[in-house]
């Protein structure tokens, strides 16, 4: 497993990998303490309830999203944003087509393609 990133992400050189069903993820910068994901959603797609034991900061950059945390429920617009506590349950539902901003520590290894 490849445990950094390299120094420069450029977006037409990357892949999108399918990360759900109307949803796709790009895997930023990262090293083992540290991870940023775009992640893309049509709308109506839903980021289905989960728990991971890293830390998560998302800032929305485009569209509209439902975000239920820990069982608290706000809408979020691009410019907003959210914190996820370690084993916190969380999900979204798109409700206009966007893209969220993920980082997480430390990194996601389950993301990262062996």
């Amino acid at each position: 497993m490849k445990t950094s990133s390299d120094l420069f992400q450029v977006e037409r050189e990357m892949e999108w990998q399918p990360a759900g069903n109307g949803i796709q993820r790009q895997i930023m910068g990262y090293d083992g303490q540290l991870m940023m994901v775009k992640v893309k959603f049509e709308k109506g797609a839903e980021g289905t309830m989960h728990t991971h034991y890293h830390s998560q900061a998302t800032y929305v950059a485009s569209g509209k999203f439902e975000l239920n945390i820990g069982g608290e429920t706000k809408t979020l617009v691009a410019g907003d944003g959210y914190y996820v506590a370690p084993d916190v349950p969380h999900g979204c539902v798109c409700l206009e087509a966007g893209i969220l901003i993920d980082t997480f520590s430390p990194m996601r290894e389950d993301f990262i393609r062996t």
